[in-house]
C-alpha cells in the first residue's frame, strides 16, 4: 500500500478518486493526511447484493425513517465519533470540513437512519459519474447502518450506478457480498464507471424503492 502526504482540497480529492486514491487521517485528532491506494480494493457488486429476508422485513417495517442528504454534517460527525471497541477513527476535523465542502458542491452524499426523530445510523460517500465511493458508516441501534446501506444500494441501482467502492472489506460488509479485487481490476472498473451518466436520487418514489428492495432480496435467494 502506498501512502503519500499531500495537502487536501475538494478539487484534489475529486481528481484523486478518479485515479483510484482516497484520503485518510492518521487519527481523529492527528494532523497528517494520506492518500491510500490498496493493492486489493473492496467493492460491493450492485447486481449481487445479499439482502436477507429478515433485513428486508426490517427495512419494509417502517421502524426506521430513512432519508438522504438531510443531515450530512450530523452523519459524518457520528461516523467520526468514538464508539465501544473503536475509540479512534481516521475522520479528522479536516476530513469533516473537506467532505462537507464536497457535499456543498453536490459530490458527497449521506443516507440517514432515524428512530423517533433521533439519528441512529447512517453512511456517507462521494459520487462521480457512475461510481459511488463509500467512506464510512455508523450505527447506534441494531440494523440501523444495515438499513441505510440497503437504501444506498437501492438508490444507486435506480440511478444507474455501476460501481460501489467500499475501499476495504470488513466482516460487516462481507455479509452483503463485498469482495476484494486486485488494484488493476478495480481501476478498469473505475474507468468504465466514471463514464456512466448516473443520477443520484436522494428521494426516489416509495413504490420504486420497495420494488428495488424486493428485487434485492429475490437475488439473494437465487
Amino acid at each position: 500500500m502506498s501512502r503519500r502526504v499531500l495537502e487536501l482540497t475538494p478539487e484534489l480529492v475529486l481528481r484523486a478518486y478518479r485515479h483510484g486514491l482516497f484520503p485518510m487521517a492518521e487519527t481523529r485528532h492527528g494532523g497528517r493526511l494520506f492518500w491510500l491506494d490498496p493493492e486489493r480494493r473492496g467493492v460491493l457488486p450492485l447486481d449481487r447484493f445479499h439482502l436477507s429476508r429478515r433485513l428486508l422485513r426490517t427495512v419494509l417495517s417502517g421502524s426506521f425513517e430513512i432519508q438522504a442528504d438531510t443531515d450530512f454534517a450530523g452523519t459524518i460527525a457520528a461516523c467520526a465519533a468514538a464508539q465501544p471497541g473503536r475509540e479512534d477513527t481516521w475522520i479528522s476535523p479536516q476530513i469533516e470540513r473537506l467532505f462537507t465542502a464536497l457535499h456543498d458542491m453536490g459530490h458527497a452524499h449521506s443516507v440517514e437512519c432515524r428512530s423517533d426523530g433521533e439519528l441512529v445510523g447512517g453512511l456517507y460517500g462521494v459520487a462521480i459519474g457512475g461510481v459511488f465511493f463509500g467512506e464510512s458508516m455508523f450505527s447506534f441501534a441494531r440494523d440501523a447502518s444495515k438499513a441505510a446501506l440497503v437504501h444506498l444500494v437501492a438508490r444507486l441501482r435506480l440511478g444507474g450506478f455501476r460501481l460501489l467502492d467500499t475501499q476495504f472489506v470488513t466482516a460487516h460488509l462481507a455479509q452483503f457480498g463485498a469482495e476484494e479485487i486486485p488494484r488493476q481490476a478495480y481501476r478498469e472498473r473505475l474507468t468504465v464507471g466514471l463514464e456512466v451518466p448516473a443520477q443520484w436520487w436522494p428521494a426516489p418514489p416509495a413504490p420504486l424503492l420497495e420494488a428495488e428492495f424486493r428485487a434485492l432480496a429475490g437475488q439473494s435467494r437465487a
